[in-house]
């Protein structure tokens, strides 16, 4: 049986795959693991470098061109 953590790990992998192609995923993992990249470091500068009224506009535009569609993947 595969695990929550596993699940999620091949959903990512399959994203990443679909956007970057296979050479680009692998690239970027080996550039992740390289850095020793820190998630909540990088999001944190990303998001010390946006207002709020930024935020909100690209969540509210985001929402417009990938409305929900009832179709989630339960997790």
């Amino acid at each position: 049986m595969i695990t929550n953590m596993e699940y999620v790990m091949n959903r990512g992998m399959d994203c990443l795959i679909k956007e970057l192609g296979p050479i680009d995923t692998a690239e970027f993992i080996v550039a992740i693991k390289a850095d020793n990249f820190d998630y909540a470091e990088w999001r944190k500068n990303l998001f010390d470098n946006i207002t709020d009224e930024e935020y909100l506009k690209e969540a509210a535009e985001f929402e417009k061109n990938h409305p929900f569609t009832g179709k989630a993947v339960r997790i």
